[in-house]
């Protein structure tokens, strides 16, 4: 039997006008700013207008990923279709995906088989040119900064302190390090440089946690950019850029509106990654998701160790957002990867690569439960060589942990096959009360934050501060930034900083390599292992395989 690719699936559905979609999400027409038939913007000012009450928020996360697929963002989709079918009132809340991945190692990013979102062309390239916003805002403040030091540099920055790098929405390995102002005195002063992927950027954090554009200004006047010969930071707001980098962000500002294959109404917007940046879509789409809709079904990014963590302790923290219940997605192949089981031969039924596999699992399980204290469900992405036996093995592990299994076949059926755990999902809202509770609190120093998340969600024995991140700590720390979130830039393949640890390892430490602070995003940066903030592309990139033909039809997006 052939199977139809993600894209042609999605070529293949009937969307609706987005007018349409628009009216399902109770959305009067003077909000909606149409980019064509089938995507919008949304006025923020809906969120300040509407009377209706908040729906319920359901985080979708997943375990450690594998390359065998774990499928959070099909899930997240499918478990809204299926709510859909069971007569629930529901919108989707998902990152944007970045042009990087789409054209180096993933492909498409907008969910797959019949648990998608569309355009999902459209959301996958250009979208509505939110990055561009990013990236052209990011890149301004780099051309203020340059400008400022050859113009006589006013504030006496020091060009060996200057921290803020260009950036590219593009995996390009070559620009991570360079040195420019070349070529003589009228082009520039000499200096090293580089530039990050725009969604490492920290505009692009900014912008997924600000709720206003006053918020926003905010944020931007606090980036620090780079330090004196004395040692003071320099922001944005000292080099008068923050007004133009806000009119460049205005209009990206306001929260996209597509739709799910099954007409779900779907709010895309924003996407730091979570490997090195916080993971998760715009605070400002979520709170109007919860707004627009019974149920909000939000995803964030790679394993709970990461995403889920900085959506836990960081974006709810900032936006006061608490979960109703959460999702924790697995697969059998993935479980049995990490116990250990080449790729090649996951079609095999195999207790004893599951057996050392479902640590990993059971681990962000329990942190879910236990550490922030919330209602969960672990949702079985079924493939074809599963084995009943196979399945009923995860049932009873996560049953002694008071958690319930149910099977997910949303990839293959759509909404249909997200039924049984929409039910679940439903029941956890209306029976189970979580007592939400973060993994740390705010009033702890730096290293006691980056030590709770390492004992407490990634299973580690403590952390090692190398001379330089210890240095950092302490001048921080002096300039007061000791009492906001930490987000910790960490490998997404293990609970470790090796990405060769699969499964749970044990008694390991986390190497802290550079604590530096974002203080227009409000948290501070942890780097851990060898993380870059500029990924490059594989030997085959997907690029290779994207084409478009005379009729402008795309192919091989995913």
């Amino acid at each position: 039997m052939a199977y139809l690719s993600d894209i042609e699936i999605a070529q293949q559905c009937k969307m609706q006008p987005i007018t349409e979609i628009a009216k399902k999400a109770h959305i009067d027409e003077k909000y909606i700013e149409q980019y064509g038939k089938y995507k919008a913007k949304i006025d923020p000012a809906l969120l300040k207008e509407t009377d209706r009450e908040d729906g319920k928020l359901v985080l979708v996360t997943a375990i450690t990923p594998t390359p065998a697929g774990e499928g959070k963002t099909t899930t997240t989709i499918g478990l809204a279709d299926g709510l859909s079918k069971i007569g629930k009132d529901v919108t989707v809340a998902l990152r944007e995906p970045s042009l990087g991945p789409v054209f180096g190692v993933k492909g498409g990013a907008a969910g797959g088989g019949y648990a998608q979102v569309v355009p999902m062309e459209d959301i996958n390239l250009h979208f509505t040119g939110d990055f561009h916003a990013i990236g052209a805002a990011n890149n301004l403040l780099a051309a203020m900064l340059d400008n400022h030091i050859q113009q006589g540099n006013e504030l006496g920055i020091d060009v060996r302190k200057i921290t803020w790098k260009r950036c590219v929405d593009m995996n390009d390995r070559q620009l991570r390090f360079l040195t420019d102002g070349l070529g003589g005195r009228f082009n520039g002063t000499p200096r090293e440089d580089g530039f990050d992927i725009t969604v490492a950027s920290e505009i692009m954090a900014v912008f997924c946690l600000a709720n206003s554009i006053t918020d926003l200004k905010e944020r931007l006047s606090r980036i620090i950019v780079g330090y004196t010969y004395d040692d003071k930071p320099v922001t944005a707001g000292d080099l008068k850029a923050v007004g133009a980098m806000a009119a460049l962000l205005k209009d990206a500002l306001k929260p996209n509106l597509v739709q799910t294959l099954e007409g779900t109404p779907a709010f895309v917007h924003g996407g730091p990654f979570a490997n090195i940046a916080h993971g998760c879509n715009s605070v400002m789409a979520t709170k109007l998701a919860m707004k627009m809709g019974d149920y909000t079904i939000t995803e964030a990014g790679f394993g709970a160790d990461l995403g889920a963590e900085k959506f836990l302790d960081i974006k709810c923290r900032m936006a006061g957002l608490t979960p109703d219940a959460v999702v924790v997605v697995a697969t059998v192949r993935a479980l049995k990867m990490h116990g250990g089981l080449d790729k090649k031969q996951l079609a095999t039924e195999d207790f004893v690569a599951l057996e050392k596999g479902i640590p990993n699992l059971l681990r962000h399980v329990s942190n879910i439960k236990n550490v922030y204290k919330l209602p969960c469900v672990v949702a079985v992405n079924r493939f074809p060589t599963d084995t009943d036996a196979e399945i009923d093995f995860i049932i009873e592990k996560c049953r002694a942990l008071g958690v319930n299994t149910v099977l997910s076949t949303v990839w293959a059926e759509g909404g249909a096959g997200g039924v049984e755990l929409a039910k679940e999902v439903v029941r956890l809202c209306e029976e189970e009360q979580g007592d939400f509770t973060f993994s740390y609190d705010l009033d702890c120093s730096i290293t006691e934050k980056i030590e709770a998340v390492v004992k407490k969600i990634y299973g580690g024995s403590g952390i090692s501060i190398l001379p330089a991140a210890q240095k950092q700590i302490a001048t921080l720390t002096a300039l007061g930034f000791d009492k906001v979130p930490v987000c910790i830039a960490k490998t997404q393949y293990s609970f470790s900083d090796d990405p060769t640890k699969l499964g749970a390892p044990e008694d390991f430490t986390v190497t802290i390599k550079n604590v530096k602070i974002s203080a227009g995003a409000g948290f501070l940066v942890v780097l851990t292992g060898d993380i870059m903030t500029m990924p490059g592309l594989p030997k085959r990139p997907a690029a290779e395989r994207i084409d478009v033909d005379e009729d402008g039809v795309i192919s091989g997006l995913f």
